[in-house]
């Protein structure tokens, strides 16, 4: 893993930057963006954001066929935003707390917004949330999803949003494994092929303004937008 420093943003160039066999560790810091890089092949998370990092934007990326996270966001870690990124041929997505035992440092965090991602015929963990509330999952696309999308457990409040899910049996579920439940509100979502999903609890409010595009049209703008080579620099 290698460390990223607070105040710094890694860019990629085109749609060939690629960072493979290892991935970056956002460890205590703040202000950190990261966008427009291919992640393959890592042998631990792709993007790690741990310790109380703050403020850090994940967007525009690609990650396949690495070994655990592709986005994991754990220990105190708080607003953060996951956006227009696309994960395919992999297994576990994006962790948001790593430990059912960790509600001391995590209860009041992991505050994380996720937005106009495709989960491609990926696994698990779309994401899997423990503690965080708000949690933010809004207009993503989720096709071919073979275990689950959404998990919220231990405590947690998720507000799933606008999401378009298709060929997805079970789009979102309260608690996973040996994690008990969360919250989940699921509202203004578009189902195709797909289960119907579970609901239980309240959700704290989301502390900002923003802008839902409407959930039948998200396969289009995601598919369109999401992944590496689709901003300019």
């Amino acid at each position: 893993m290698l460390r990223v420093r607070s105040n710094k943003t890694i860019l990629g160039v085109g749609s060939n930057a690629t960072i493979s066999g290892c991935g970056l560790n956002i460890n205590g810091d703040r202000n950190v963006i990261i966008r427009n890089i291919n992640f393959r092949g890592w042998d631990d998370d792709a993007i790690n954001v741990q310790e109380s990092a703050t403020n850090v934007w994940i967007d525009h990326n690609s990650f396949t066929d690495g070994y655990d996270g592709a986005v994991d966001v754990k220990r105190a870690s708080d607003f953060v935003t996951i956006s227009w990124n696309r994960v395919y041929g992999h297994d576990k997505s994006m962790l948001l707390g790593h430990s059912d035992d960790n509600a001391s440092q995590d209860n009041g965090h992991l505050r994380v917004s996720y937005h106009h991602n495709w989960f491609d015929g990926s696994n698990q963990r779309h994401p899997r949330v423990r503690f965080g509330n708000p949690v933010h999952v809004y207009n993503n696309y989720y096709n071919n999803i073979g275990g689950y999308g959404v998990a919220s457990t231990e405590g947690a409040g998720v507000l799933v949003e606008g999401n378009y899910f298709e060929n997805t049996d079970d789009p979102y579920h309260l608690g996973e494994g040996d994690s008990g439940p969360g919250s989940l509100v699921a509202r203004n979502n578009h189902f195709v092929n797909s289960g119907s999903g579970q609901t239980g609890g309240s959700v704290a409010g989301i502390p900002y303004s923003y802008q839902l595009d409407t959930a039948s049209n998200v396969k289009s703008i995601v598919t369109s937008g999401a992944g590496t080579g689709r901003i300019g620099l």
